[in-house]
C-alpha cells in the first residue's frame, strides 16, 4: 500500500500545483471575464478533476485503515494474541490519520465552493486564491503524514503476520505462506 499511495499522492500533489498554476495564469488572463475564457475553463476542469482526485485520494486512506484495522483485529482474536502493541496501535493510527485525511478533503471543498463564489457571486479572487494557497499546503503535509501512517502501518501487519506464524510453528501448523500456497493449488 505504501507504493500505491506514494503513486497515487505525488500524481495528486502534482495535479493540485499545475491546477494552482492555471488558477494563477487564468487571473492573469482575465479570469472569468477573460473574452476567450480559455485558460479559465481549463483551470475550472483541472479544477474539478484534480478536486475529485484529492477526494478519493484521501478516502483511500479511510478504506485502508478501517479494513486493515478490521483485519488485524480479526486475526488478533484468531490466533490469541495480545491486543497490545499491535492492534492496539493499529487502533491509533486509525484515529490521527482520520482528522488529517478529513481536513485536507474539507479544505478542498471548501476552495471549491469559494471558485464557485469567484464565478457565479462575483466573490473577491483573493478569498480562492488563499484557499488555493492552504489546499495545497494542507494537502503536501496531510500526504507526508498519511504516507508515515500507512508506512508503520504496513510494518505492523508484517509484525501480525510473523506473530501468526510463530504460533502456527507452535502448534505444529505450516507457515501461513505455505497453508496459503497449498490452499490455492487445492483450488486449482
Amino acid at each position: 500500500m505504501t507504493r500505491i499511495f506514494t503513486t497515487l499522492a505525488l500524481t495528486n500533489a502534482l495535479a493540485l500545483a499545475v491546477t494552482f498554476a492555471i488558477g494563477c495564469w487564468s487571473k492573469l488572463a482575465g479570469g472569468v471575464g477573460d473574452p476567450g475564457g480559455r485558460v479559465y475553463l481549463l483551470h475550472f476542469l483541472a479544477g474539478v478533476f484534480t478536486g475529485i482526485g484529492t477526494l478519493l485520494v484521501h478516502c483511500l486512506i479511510f478504506t485502508y485503515f478501517l479494513g486493515t484495522g478490521r483485519w488485524v483485529r480479526e486475526v488478533t482474536l484468531a490466533y490469541g494474541l495480545p491486543d497490545e502493541p499491535l492492534y492496539k496501535r493499529t487502533r491509533e493510527l486509525k484515529r490521527v490519520a482520520f482528522p488529517v485525511a478529513l481536513g485536507a478533503m474539507v479544505i478542498t471543498i471548501i476552495t471549491s465552493a469559494a471558485g464557485a463564489g469567484v464565478q457565479l457571486q462575483g466573490w473577491s479572487w483573493v478569498i480562492h486564491f488563499s484557499l488555493g494557497v492552504a489546499t495545497l499546503l494542507g494537502n503536501f503535509v496531510a500526504f507526508r503524514r498519511e504516507y508515515l501512517y500507512v508506512a508503520e502501518n504496513a510494518t505492523i501487519i508484517d509484525r501480525v503476520l510473523a506473530e501468526v506464524d510463530r504460533v502456527r510453528a507452535e502448534r505444529g501448523l505450516p507457515p501461513n505462506a505455505q497453508a496459503l500456497a497449498e490452499a490455492e493449488q487445492g483450488l486449482s
